[in-house]
């Protein structure tokens, strides 16, 4: 097939580090390539890709990503100028992007799929209701999907990892893990309760942009922060996933109800088990006394942490590459897209 893949511009492709949306549309236009299908890809000038590679800014123009609806909109209308070359189109940008697609599909009749990425907020609700006569849309949960009755879905497809090229250790250091952005929905105070109760070493990695995530940095996590109680920053790829491979588990305390969390399948594939609060996808995500333990409470997670040496690294691999791995991940895009080349309209 023939397929234009429209991704993020704010981010290069795959990214550097911060970047869940870009390394998820990364690893699936290189499975389809790999493949033999012909991927036009529309991100930032300075991604890798061995699909054909179209650029409207030269490097990723994440500075103005704050005030930059036109730069989103510019760089989305490259690709749907192009529809007539395209048997699908594959959109994974925002909001004003998919009302594009709407236009096109209505137009030129190319059919166009785009992929929800993010959570059922009202204001999101009732824009995509508005275009659900023109497009279809994959989800990327369950709980993600019933969150939007009114839309048409061809699929639902949980995120993916390279599982073959994450590397595993059956062999845990002494620290607890935490990986996620600065910010109270994510839980880091909790994470830093958990490992305190229990005298724990914890390692934390994310992003801290300013603003509120800063001020809850200050306020909750950086008074805490000790010789075992560790903040890394921001890191790269390859560093997160050592930190994964050795950690004793991942603690995953969010507040909210995310539509899906890569941070659970990037541990699990490392085979790093993972305790999170039942939230969102947390259970469609976690399997309870295979791959860690699903919890309500902050003594539930503490509890569960004690008996984190029940769950096998080999069997939490395992589990990662059976049901979200790339080659399950790409063929299932590869069937969402032959049902609407062969019916446009469904």
């Amino acid at each position: 097939m023939k397929i234009g893949m429209i991704a993020p511009p704010w981010f290069p492709l795959p990214p550097r580090r911060y970047g869940g949306i870009e390394f998820v549309v990364s690893l699936l236009t290189e499975g389809l390539v790999e493949r033999g299908h012909e991927v036009t890809l529309f991100a930032s000038g300075d991604s890798e890709t061995g699909a054909r590679l179209s650029a409207v800014f030269a490097r990723a123009p994440f500075e103005q990503i704050e005030d930059g609806v036109h730069l989103e909109v510019a760089h989305s209308l490259e690709a749907y100028t192009m529809a007539r070359e395209f048997d699908v189109i594959h959109d994974h940008d925002g909001v004003d992007s998919r009302v594009m697609g709407a236009l096109v599909h209505r137009l030129v009749g190319t059919p166009v799929v785009a992929t929800l990425h993010g959570p059922a907020d009202p204001a999101t609700q009732q824009m995509l209701s508005s275009l659900r006569h023109d497009l279809v849309f994959i989800a990327i949960s369950e709980y993600q999907r019933q969150g939007f009755p009114d839309l048409r879905f061809v699929a639902t497809i949980p995120n993916a990892v390279d599982v073959e090229h994450q590397p595993f250790s059956a062999e845990k250091d002494d620290y607890f893990l935490f990986i996620g952005r600065m910010m109270p929905e994510k839980g880091a105070d909790i994470a830093i309760e958990v490992a305190r109760r229990l005298g724990r070493r914890l390692i934390m990695a994310g992003k801290v942009n300013e603003g509120p995530e800063r001020e809850y940095f200050a306020r909750a996590v950086e008074p805490y922060l000790t010789d075992d109680i560790h903040f890394r920053g921001e890191v790269d790829h390859e560093t997160k996933a050592e930190l994964y491979k050795r950690a004793r588990c991942t603690l995953f305390p969010i507040r909210w109800p995310e539509p899906f969390g890569l941070v659970m399948i990037e541990s699990l594939a490392c085979g790093t088990p993972v305790i999170a609060f039942r939230h969102g996808s947390v259970p469609e995500v976690i399997e309870h006394g295979r791959t860690g333990f699903i919890v309500d409470t902050v003594d539930e997670m503490v509890a569960a942490a004690r008996r984190i040496d029940e769950i096998d690294p080999a069997e939490c691999r395992r589990a990662a590459e059976e049901r979200f791995g790339r080659d399950a991940f790409v063929s299932a895009h590869e069937r969402a897209y032959e049902k609407l080349v062969g019916d446009p309209a469904r």
